[in-house]
């Protein structure tokens, strides 16, 4: 084999095994990413449950994801999971739920943004002085009012798969949501 060839050739293989290495070391995911599916609505709140148990006061929580994707169903599982003394609804028509529990005084908002157009109708809500208030923020259709947003929060895109399958990718945006995910992911999957 002409010398040449067999550098090519060797160069190849090395090339080959450093890339299959490569491939078994290097995450699929990034440090507060998540890709999870639910088969149910029941499995959806059971997600929903866990979560909320894990929230502390001035967490944001994001639900992304079409209409009919499970976001109120998801939000719900929350609630009763963080111990709101009611379950929670949407609050379409209202805008903001606001959620006590018996544990302590902190409260959990619950927003549906579907009905705001930009980001300077968060205003028109109160939304500063939920976030000043310590309490937890749980928002549907938060792509409304992005720019109103905090940039640290955990955002959660839910797409529909199947009539009952949803696909649920959280992204987690600082520190604190990268632990509450890696949180998350230890009560789901016990690991």
């Amino acid at each position: 084999m002409d010398t040449t060839v067999a550098r090519i050739y060797r160069r190849s293989i090395i090339v080959g095994v450093l890339a299959t290495i490569s491939e078994q070391t290097v995450p699929i995911i990034k440090e507060g990413e998540l890709d999870i599916i639910s088969h149910s609505a029941e499995q959806t709140q059971r997600f929903g449950v866990r979560l909320g148990a894990l929230l502390q006061p001035g967490d944001v929580i994001c639900l992304s994801g079409d209409m009919g994707a499970g976001k109120t169903v998801f939000a719900t599982g929350i609630g009763k999971g963080w111990g709101a003394k009611h379950a929670l609804t949407s609050p379409t028509f209202n805008l903001v739920h606001e959620h006590t529990r018996d544990a302590d005084k902190v409260r959990l908002y619950h927003l549906d943004c579907y009905r705001l157009t930009t980001a300077a109708e968060a205003d028109t809500i109160g939304l500063d002085d939920m976030l000043d208030s310590a309490g937890i923020l749980v928002f549907e259709w938060p792509e409304h009012i992005e720019a109103a947003l905090p940039k640290k929060r955990l955002w959660i895109e839910i797409r529909v798969i199947e009539p009952t399958r949803r696909n649920f990718m959280f992204e987690a945006h600082g520190k604190r949501y990268e632990t509450l995910v890696a949180e998350f992911r230890r009560q789901i999957l016990g690991r």
